[in-house]
C-alpha cells in the first residue's frame, strides 16, 4: 500500500482495490469527514479479519464447529508519554458453542493470530467475549 500525504492524503494498495481519502480520528482533531477513513480503522478492520480467521482456525483444530464467528475491533489512539499510542479492545462473539469454550478458543487465537503476535507486548489488546 502506498500512502500519499499522511493521514489527511490518501492510501491506495497495491492492487487497485482499496483507493480511499484520509481524515485524521476525532481525538487527533480531524472531523471524520463522510467518505474518508483513518489509518485506525483500517488496522482495526484488518485485526478483527484476522483475528476471526485465527478463531477459525484453533476451532478447525479442536474439531469444533461454531455456527457464527464474529469480531469487532475498536482501536484507539491517544497520548502515551512524550507521543502518541495505539490500544485495542476485540470483542468477539461465537455463536454454537458454550462460553467457556469460545472463552478457550479466543485465548488460544490470541496466541495464533498474526495480528496479536505482532502487537504483543507493545500495546494494550484486551479480549472480550461477548
Amino acid at each position: 500500500a502506498t500512502a500519499d500525504g499522511g493521514r489527511d492524503g490518501s492510501v491506495k494498495s497495491s492492487d487497485g482495490m482499496i483507493d480511499v481519502k484520509l481524515n485524521k480520528p476525532k481525538a487527533l482533531g480531524g472531523s471524520e469527514a463522510p467518505g474518508t477513513t483513518n489509518p485506525e480503522q483500517l488496522f482495526a478492520m484488518g485485526y478483527a479479519a484476522c483475528f476471526g480467521g485465527a478463531v477459525g482456525f484453533v476451532a478447525r483444530q479442536q474439531k469444533i464447529t461454531p455456527t457464527q464467528i464474529t469480531v469487532t475491533a475498536d482501536v484507539h489512539i491517544g497520548k502515551q508519554g512524550e507521543g502518541l499510542g495505539l490500544g485495542v479492545a476485540l470483542t468477539i462473539k461465537v455463536d454454537g458453542v458454550d462460553r467457556a469454550t469460545a472463552e478457550k478458543l479466543v485465548q488460544a487465537a490470541h496466541q495464533v493470530c498474526p495480528y496479536s503476535k505482532a502487537t504483543r507486548n507493545n500495546i494494550e489488546v484486551k479480549l472480550n467475549v461477548a
